[in-house]
């Protein structure tokens, strides 16, 4: 009979195992991609082509910033008047000053890049988390 117990505390528990996991799958947000679309109002009239998805928020850049780098740490950041600039692996978050609060624009790194170089320049380096530094022999050390 403690077998058979054994075996049913057992399978109830991988049963709520399974579904918390479930639950953190289908409603969680696993990137900074996924926060930024979970708390923050949808502005598709913003969007920049099929490149970019507009966000909006009533409080500052620096608020907004604030919270997205509290909860997802970017590779590389980049603060001036203009707005916020954040780069991830994949994606970037760029914050930037709206009446009466923020736009904040989800686009993938590879054509940020070229979208925001005039303002970020070397600032965003390539990698995880690193940036680029001098050439030459002994570089980086």
């Amino acid at each position: 009979m403690t077998y058979r117990r054994w075996l049913f505390v057992g399978s109830a528990f991988a049963l709520v195992g399974s579904l918390v996991a479930g639950f953190a799958i289908f409603y969680g947000n696993f990137s900074p991609r996924g926060y930024v679309q979970d708390h923050y109002s949808r502005s598709a009239t913003r969007d920049i082509g099929s490149q970019a998805m507009a966000y909006s928020s009533n409080k500052a850049p620096s608020a907004v910033a604030k919270e997205v780098t509290g909860h997802w740490r970017p590779a590389d950041q980049y603060v001036d008047a203009s707005g916020v600039y954040l780069r991830y692996d994949d994606d970037s978050v760029v914050i930037l000053p709206l009446a009466g609060g923020s736009l904040i624009l989800l686009e993938k790194v590879t054509t940020a890049q070229g979208r925001y170089h005039s303002k970020v320049g070397n600032e965003w380096g390539w990698g995880r988390g690193v940036t680029v530094r001098g050439g030459g022999p002994g570089a980086g050390k």
